[in-house]
């Protein structure tokens, strides 16, 4: 075995992308909370993003091993499952758009599956189109990356449940352009963490698997690229989707929603999950109205929030809960649809976008929608622009504790 070395020793063998690293945890002092805390600490201080650099600073991401009191194995070994989950949302988030295609992002979890066990299925765009997912459809068809649809089962050896205790959707937009309706220029690529949802549900199954949770969970996530082309949806546009509700199309840089209300209405009328959460960059407005700090939270169920709220705040993976009441719906009616996907009215964004997507629940009791966009991709210490946080998947890991 190498021998133990700092902190410090391991950022000097980044030119050796075989090294093991063995991080020796002093740690009996330590709460089982601040144990957790340091070790998920110490792994994401070593995250890696230059994958694509050519000179002595790239390096592959490290083995690491823990070296500790036998009597806090357990509780170390689990905080380094959940930092390494974190990570590979991260890695996921932070990959470049001309190689996280859709079909990327569904090999992703298909090779995630296979490694930590938990099923997975890829629909393509001719299954789609079978299956009517207009709304997916529409947003992917003007890219020439075909979209896709992953769906993803956890269900523990031995567990007899038909339906799901949770289902999981995330937002899966590999690229945003803005389509038709284009974005600025400035800080467009960026737009490459637009699937940061996506990569909480993949990552917070992953968990799952890894820490061989007994719950069953179903994530789904509806994967495109929404790129300008003559094929491209237009502002006016009357789209259909798979709930079979119309949807007038306001402005094609509101199309999360519409990749969402597809796979909402799936994992609905497939899975029928007890509890039911979302995760969405979805708005610019939860960010005028929360800043960096926390996600909006978007809910009818007094017990889901409170429970997201309790084992949130201890993590720094914080939710706050906005009004969701009828009042803003007539927002969102549209004249000659079932529905627009954008408000015509400059305010309260986040939450006609949360309206929208509750047309889409079925009226499901249990259904949280959690407004990710100014948590998912941010600035941190470990790079001079913006990256992925990783946000979700240790809050939804420690949700899905509860309900253990």
């Amino acid at each position: 075995m190498l021998e133990v070395i700092s902190i410090s020793e391991v950022l000097s063998t980044n030119s050796n992308p075989k090294t093991k690293i063995h991080i020796e945890v002093i740690g009996s002092h330590l709460s089982d909370e601040l144990l957790t805390n340091a070790v998920i600490g110490l792994r994401i201080s070593l995250v890696n993003i230059g994958a694509f650099k050519t000179n002595g600073n790239r390096f592959e991401e490290p083995q690491i091993s823990l070296i500790i009191d036998k009597s806090q194995e357990s509780i170390a070994n689990k905080a380094l499952s959940i930092a390494e989950a974190q990570v590979s949302a991260m890695h996921l988030v932070d990959t470049p758009s001309n190689i996280k295609t859709p079909e990327y992002m569904a090999d992703y979890a298909v090779a995630s599956g296979k490694k930590y066990g938990y099923k997975v299925d890829v629909y393509d765009k001719k299954a789609l189109t079978e299956m009517k997912m207009d709304a997916l459809l529409a947003v992917g068809q003007g890219s020439c990356h075909e979209p896709r649809l992953i769906v993803m089962e956890y269900n523990p050896k031995g567990k007899k449940s038909t339906n799901p205790k949770l289902g999981l959707v995330g937002k899966g937009i590999s690229f945003d352009t803005g389509g038709i309706s284009i974005k600025p220029s400035a800080n467009m690529g960026y737009m490459k963490s637009d699937m940061g949802g996506a990569a909480a549900v993949i990552g917070a199954v992953e968990l799952a698997a890894r820490l061989k949770l007994d719950i069953h969970i179903v994530g789904v996530v509806p994967a495109a690229e929404n790129s300008v082309d003559a094929n491209s949806i237009r502002p006016g546009d009357v789209i259909s989707s798979y709930s079979g509700k119309s949807i007038e199309v306001i402005d094609t840089d509101a199309e999360g929603r519409l990749v969402l209300a597809d796979g909402l209405a799936y994992i609905i009328r497939n899975y029928q999950p007890e509890n039911l959460i979302d995760l969405a960059t979805l708005t610019g407005s939860v960010i005028a109205a929360l800043g960096y700090t926390a996600s909006g939270m978007f809910t009818h169920n007094d017990e889901m929030a409170a429970s997201l709220t309790s084992v949130g705040a201890p993590i720094n993976e914080r939710v706050w809960r906005m009004p969701m009441w009828e009042d803003y719906a007539p927002d969102m009616h549209s004249d000659i649809a079932d529905i627009k996907n954008l408000s015509s009215r400059p305010v309260a964004g986040s939450i006609t976008a949360a309206k929208f997507l509750e047309v889409f629940t079925a009226e499901h009791k249990n259904w949280v929608h959690l407004d990710i966009a100014g948590v998912a991709f941010a600035d941190s210490e470990f790079a001079k622009s913006r990256t992925a946080t990783a946000f979700g998947v240790r809050l939804l890991g420690a949700y899905m504790e509860t309900m253990v």
